[in-house]
C-alpha cells in the first residue's frame, strides 16, 4: 500500500472555513510535527510506502492530502476547492499526481469538488458527499470520468463539513458512520446499500473516529476510535489511536492527513 503525506512544515490555522477553526486559536507548531512523525512512523511499522509532496508556505491546509484529488485504476479526479484560500493547492497536487503517473483529470472551474475528503470507495461503489464543500453535480461527472457508479449522500451537520470525517470504508462490505451526520434519507441509503454499516454515536465522530485508515487487521484513528473497539473487532480490526489534537484544531484527523494511492483493480 502507497499512502499521499505532506509534512505539517507551514500548517496552522490562517483562516476559518469551516466549525472548527478558529484564528485566534493557535496550533503547538512542535506537537503537530510529533503527532504527524507518529502517524508517519506507524505507517512504516505496517510496511505502508509513503510518498511525500513538498509543503507550501502560505497554503496550510496542504498537510491534508486526502483533499487532492480522488483516485481510482490509475486516473485522478483533481479537487476544484470551494474557499479561494485552498485553490492555491491546485497546480501542486497536479504536479505531485502527475509525477506519481496518474492520469490527473479536471471538473468545470465553477463547480466545486474537494477529492478523498468527499468521495471514498466501498469495493468497486463510490459514495460521495455534498452540502458543504462539494457539489452535488459533481458526482455524476467524478462518477463518468472514472466510470464507476456513484451514490450521492447529503451531509446535515456543518462540523460533519466532508464526507470522510462521518463516514469510513473499512472493507467491500463494511463501513463506520455517523448517521446523524447525514440527511436522514442518505443514512437510510448506507443502511441499504452496504451490508455491514456500523453506526457511531455523533459524540463519538466528533473526536474524527471516522477520520480513520484501516491498514491490514488495524484501524488508525484519533484517540476516540478507542470507544468502538468492539464493533471494530468484530470487523476483525485493532484500534491503533492517535493524538490529533492540533490537527482537530483546524477540522482534520487521521485520514485528512492520508491519501491512499494503491486504488482500483489495476
Amino acid at each position: 500500500m502507497r499512502i499521499l503525506m505532506c509534512r505539517p512544515e507551514f500548517f496552522g490555522i490562517e483562516y476559518e472555513i469551516n466549525p472548527w477553526m478558529h484564528v485566534e486559536v493557535s496550533v503547538d507548531h512542535e506537537r503537530a510535527v510529533r503527532q504527524w512523525d507518529a502517524l508517519h512512523r506507524t505507517y512504516q511499522r505496517l510496511g505502508v510506502d509513503i510518498e511525500l509532496t513538498e509543503p507550501v508556505r502560505g497554503l496550510p491546509d496542504m498537510v491534508f492530502t486526502a483533499n487532492a484529488a480522488v483516485l481510482w485504476n490509475g486516473r485522478a479526479v483533481l479537487s476544484n476547492f470551494h474557499f479561494p484560500q485552498r485553490q492555491g493547492e491546485e497546480p501542486h497536487w497536479r504536479a505531485t499526481l502527475e509525477r506519481l503517473g496518474f492520469d490527473v483529470r479536471e471538473l468545470p472551474s465553477t463547480v466545486s469538488f474537494e477529492g478523498a475528503g468527499d468521495a471514498l470507495f466501498v469495493g468497486e461503489t463510490l459514495f460521495c458527499g455534498y452540502g458543504f464543500r462539494t457539489d452535488r453535480e459533481s458526482h455524476e461527472m467524478v462518477a463518468k470520468l472514472l466510470e464507476v457508479e456513484v451514490v450521492t449522500l447529503e451531509l446535515a451537520d456543518p462540523r460533519f463539513y466532508h464526507l470522510d470525517t462521518c463516514f469510513c470504508p473499512l472493507d467491500a462490505r463494511t463501513v463506520i458512520f455517523a448517521p446523524e451526520a447525514l440527511a436522514p434519507e442518505s443514512a437510510d441509503l448506507v443502511r441499504a446499500r452496504v451490508p455491514n454499516a456500523v453506526e457511531v454515536p455523533i459524540d463519538v465522530a466528533a473526536g474524527f473516529a471516522c477520520n480513520g485508515m484501516p491498514i491490514g487487521d488495524c484501524f488508525i484513528s484519533s484517540l476516540a476510535a478507542q470507544r468502538l473497539e468492539l464493533q471494530l473487532a468484530a470487523a476483525g480490526l485493532t484500534v491503533a489511536g492517535h493524538e490529533m489534537s492540533e490537527f482537530m484544531k483546524s477540522g482534520g484527523g487521521v485520514r485528512c492527513l492520508s491519501l491512499p494511492l494503491e486504488t482500483g483493480s489495476s
